[in-house]
């Protein structure tokens, strides 16, 4: 019966819903297209796409995505039945140990396969399982400090190809940089949406800390340095991108200024992986 279970579709719906497929999607084309466009050989297209462990070095990264989101919101059960009662799955449409057997199983798995294609790389998917275990345990419910191991592990999905392809490291660098950025944008954004739930329950993230008001002129510092880092990493090897995204993040620092409701705020998280997306197809043009 237990068995059977697992292969029911609703069993299986609820699962995708809490490890955010679109998100995962999202992550794989990340690591694909950085190959395909941003590498030296990215002429051959046709290797790369065929490269058996280059597959299992991103299988193994969507792994990490998916325990990390199956954790975290097996933690975070009762702040999201107040800030998104009609979203909860664990502990409604899932039970809460098949949530922690999918976190453990795929990570054993994703550091499995690390280890097998390479000792950095293990090491690399290892750290990243440690540090989203411990976002969802511990730093999340602190000012920044959570933001920051999100936005940096980000990232790193980026960094893993340079790790395995052993070449660009700068220009993928500075592609992994732009993703921290705007991620931590958006992190910071989510925990102003969220407010509610977190205050009842003791986090101490950056809004509760210091307000909205206060929080909205952090956003928009980190988009001041943002886009002075883009200028200073990518004006050598492209002009119009560096503009393109000022004229973004202008947009985006207009709604944050206009923004006081929840609804306002997760339209603009969701305008955050808009950016993201458009800058990850740009690696096409780069």
């Amino acid at each position: 019966m237990q068995v059977a279970k697992l292969f029911r579709p609703s069993f299986i719906y609820n699962y995708l819903k809490l490890i955010r497929g679109i998100n995962l999607l999202i992550v794989a084309l990340t690591q694909y297209l950085t190959a395909l466009f941003l590498l030296s050989n990215k002429g051959h297209w046709w290797e790369i796409l065929t490269d058996a462990n280059f597959f299992l070095m991103v299988s193994a990264t969507v792994m990490i995505t998916s325990a990390g989101y199956l954790i975290n919101d097996y933690y975070d059960i009762k702040i999201d039945f107040v800030n998104k009662p009609d979203r909860v799955v664990v502990g409604r449409a899932l039970r809460r140990r098949w949530v922690i057997l999918g976190h453990s199983a795929l990570n054993i798995s994703a550091i499995a396969i690390g280890f097998y294609i390479s000792i950095p790389i293990g090491l690399i998917m290892f750290g990243a399982a440690f540090l989203l275990w411990l976002y969802s345990n511990q730093l999340k419910r602190l000012p920044f400090v959570g933001n920051f191991v999100v936005a940096i592990l980000t990232g790193t999905t980026l960094i893993l190809v340079a790790e395995y392809f052993h070449e660009r490291a700068y220009i993928i660098a500075c592609y992994a940089i732009f993703s921290a950025y705007i991620t931590l944008v958006r992190e910071i954004i989510k925990d102003t949406e969220d407010m509610k739930g977190d205050a009842r329950f003791g986090c101490k993230t950056i809004p509760i800390v210091l307000g909205v008001a206060k929080t909205k002129w952090i956003i928009y510092a980190i988009m001041v340095a943002f886009e002075i880092t883009v200028i200073i990493l990518l004006w050598n090897l492209s002009v119009i991108l560096p503009i393109i995204l000022a004229i973004t993040l202008l947009l985006l620092g207009l709604g944050v200024q206009r923004a006081d409701t929840v609804k306002q705020f997760h339209n603009l998280s969701t305008y955050c992986k808009i950016i993201m997306l458009l800058g990850v197809l740009s690696m096409i043009w780069i």
